[in-house]
């Protein structure tokens, strides 16, 4: 296992056909490929022959809809099991994290799909856990409003817990398959786990064997307190926004601080956050690049993707007024720490709702950064080396130009200076990222209870 603490991490972020709210009008986007598997296999195989640890895969169990007859923005996701699967199958190294809700699904599900990605993948796959929080997927859900934000992360949290006890539920040597003896298994190292708790009720075992990698590696990307809290003792990723190089390092030392109470080290949570790059051969044009995005953006499309970013409608204010007053936090049941985060940007830079959603259309609340590829390398390296990230999970603003780009011209400006990896070291991404094979914490639990 590699052990470089100057490697930097690298996630490549696939939402199709790219990050920009109007990804799909850029002239060189392959919009009428969105649908199309050799169009997505492509983009693993470009994000592959980065050494990209990971691509990434988000969801949402909603089409946000305001009932127009003129739809503006690109709202098409792939389930990502079904996606992560077929890549899987054309990919050889990189790492396949996909997004899956604790509100709207069951342990067992969750368990036994990632199980068998981790198995098809020869142990590449990861756990993006997220919450839901919008009405329209409560909606699709049996319910007419989601669950309060604090009873969303109990509930995660003890998904989480319900889910790796399942992977544990066969221990590394239980698949026997001796023909001589007749004995498929050893059904002493297979275990119910017995579960209930205030959420879930589980029995167990799972029925497929323990993953390569012995879980799937688990990602979070919530940055308020009860999400913090979770990472520190569930994630061994984090996928988070931050502005300023400030904010940055507060956060990567507020949520590695907490991790000892429960007897984990800093070195077990890479922390990555996102980042959207606009590539230029020189500064003007990648200032052109940016001014195009900005143009091809609808005024009603980007009101409404800001609305739901800090759950307030915004649909009846001036578009280049400020924003009105919004309610407290703790009024918010949406993304807290995304509203924070946009709030705190427009009072700092007293910026109007245009201005606002111009600036999130493309990040949608990460970082933006700018140049040419020595400059967004010479961006990255600032937080890498000085607290503030282990790594970054890469926002390409269209597809597939904007990966190819970053691809070909800002990873060999990385490797130039050392700071990324010129070939992958493992085959697991466990073993990529540096992350240790866990111990079988419910066999051990079993042992002290005989």
């Amino acid at each position: 296992m590699s052990t470089n603490k100057k490697e930097m991490k690298l996630g490549a972020f696939f939402m199709i056909p790219g990050h920009h709210v109007a990804a799909w009008r850029h002239p060189e986007a392959e919009t009428h490929n969105i649908l199309n598997f050799d169009f997505l296999k492509r983009l693993a195989q470009t994000a592959e022959r980065g050494k990209f640890d990971m691509l990434f895969v988000a969801d949402i169990n909603a089409f946000q809809h305001n009932g127009s007859k003129n739809v503006q923005r690109s709202g098409i996701y792939f389930e990502p099991f079904t996606l992560l699967s077929a890549l899987s199958a054309v990919t050889e190294k990189i790492g396949l994290v996909g997004t899956v809700s604790t509100t709207y699904n069951e342990p067992y599900h969750v368990a036994r799909k990632f199980a068998s990605l981790d198995h098809l993948s020869n142990g590449r796959a990861g756990w993006n856990v997220v919450t839901s929080n919008t009405d329209a997927e409560a909606k699709n859900f049996n319910s007419d409003q989601h669950l309060l934000h604090e009873r969303r992360y109990e509930r995660a949290g003890e998904f989480v817990d319900v889910v790796q006890k399942l992977w544990d539920s066969w221990e590394d040597e239980a698949l026997v398959m001796d023909k001589e003896s007749a004995q498929f298994a050893d059904g002493s190292k297979i275990h119910s786990i017995n579960y209930k708790g205030e959420w879930f009720s589980v029995d167990g075992p799972l029925n497929i064997s323990r993953p390569v990698q012995g879980h799937p590696v688990v990602v979070q990307a919530g940055s308020s307190e009860a999400g913090k809290e979770l990472a520190a003792r569930t994630a061994e990723v984090i996928f988070t926004a931050w502005q300023t190089i400030e904010e940055a390092q507060a956060f990567y030392a507020d949520v590695k601080g907490r991790m000892a109470k429960y007897g984990r080290s800093p070195d077990e949570l890479k922390i990555m956050p996102g980042v959207f790059p606009i590539i230029g051969a020189t500064e003007e044009e990648a200032e052109e690049k940016k001014q195009l995005f900005e143009e091809l953006i609808p005024e009603e499309a980007g009101v409404a993707l800001l609305s739901a970013m800090i759950s307030v409608d915004l649909s009846r204010y001036p578009v280049d007024g400020p924003l009105p007053d919004l309610p407290e936090l703790e009024q918010i049941n949406g993304g807290k720490s995304r509203f924070t985060l946009l709030k705190d940007l427009a009072e700092r830079e007293n910026l109007t709702i245009r201005q606002l959603y111009q600036k999130t259309a493309g990040a949608r609340g990460h970082r933006e950064i700018k140049g040419t590829p020595e400059q967004i390398a010479d961006q990255l390296q600032e937080w890498f080396e000085n607290g503030a990230a282990d790594g970054f999970n890469i926002m390409p603003p269209y597809l597939p130009g904007g990966l190819e780009d970053f691809v070909d011209q800002v990873i060999p400006e990385l490797q130039k200076r050392g700071l990324f990896r010129t070939e992958y070291t493992e085959d697991t991404l466990r073993g990529n990222l540096g992350l240790n094979r866990p111990a079988n914490t419910l066999v051990n639990t079993i042992k002290e209870t005989v």
